[in-house]
Order: C-alpha cells, then sequence, then structure tokens
C-alpha cells in the first residue's frame, strides 16, 4: 500500500466513518473527540476557529443533515498523514432553509491518530444567501 500500512488504512477508515457519524448525529462531543487538543478547523462560512467553538456553532446552525461519503484520499506531509474525505453534506438550516452542498474536508492527523486541524473546502456561493438570512445578514 505504499507509505501506508494496512493499520493505518483502518484507522483512516474508522477516523471517517466516525467523523461523518458524528457531524450528522450533531453529536459536539463526540466529533471533537476525534479531535487533538487545541485542534483547529478553517471554515469558508465560519473562518479559523478552535474544534471546540466550531461544532457547537454548526449544530446551533443546523436542523438536520445528511452526509454521503463519495471517497477518502489518504497522504503525508513532512511524515505526517493527511487524510481528504469527499462528501455530499445535505444540510438544512435552523431556519429550515435546505443548503446542500458537496465538500471536501482536508485533515492533518498527528501521531496518534488525532485531527489537528481540519481544512474545509467548498464553494459556499450557492448557499451563502441562506446562511447570511440565517444570520440575519451579518456573514
Amino acid at each position: 500500500m505504499g507509505v501506508h500500512d494496512d493499520e493505518t488504512g483502518a484507522n483512516v477508515d474508522r477516523l471517517v466513518r466516525e467523523y461523518l457519524a458524528s457531524l450528522e448525529a450533531a453529536e459536539a462531543d463526540r466529533v471533537i473527540a476525534l479531535f487533538a487538543p487545541g485542534g483547529i478547523v478553517d471554515s469558508p462560512l465560519y473562518g479559523t476557529m478552535p474544534a471546540a467553538e466550531f461544532y457547537p456553532a454548526l449544530f446551533a446552525d443546523t436542523a438536520s443533515s445528511r452526509l454521503t461519503l463519495r471517497a477518502t484520499m489518504t497522504g503525508s506531509t513532512d511524515g505526517r498523514t493527511v487524510v481528504s474525505f469527499w462528501f455530499d453534506f445535505d444540510w438544512t438550516l435552523s431556519t429550515g432553509e435546505p443548503a446542500p452542498f458537496t465538500v471536501v474536508d482536508v485533515a492533518e492527523l498527528d501521531e496518534h491518530g488525532l485531527i489537528e486541524r481540519l481544512h474545509i473546502v467548498y464553494d459556499t456561493h450557492p448557499i451563502r444567501d441562506a446562511f447570511s438570512d440565517a444570520h440575519d445578514g451579518e456573514n
């Protein structure tokens, strides 16, 4: 398997499955447990913030979500594992407004397999108006 052994691949698969399941269930403590202490999220809508603040903010804005994994890609940089997962996020805002999008999350993992930094990558244009309306135009 190149630079990654079977154990790393199984751990990555478990991480991605648990991340998506906890995100879909809107369980902040469960998703934050996948992050290293002080883990950071870079989001196109919310900006850069600690994971411990990002997920409660996201879930406060969420009425429901359904996630569908398309693919997982694993690589490395500077000897560290980087996992990218491409998925459909069928998001319904707390206002009831649908705001679905397709996204790639890029997770930089520490030596324990926890997420140190998560980069969320997608085009916000199709959902920005609904998001802004939900925040009274503040974004």
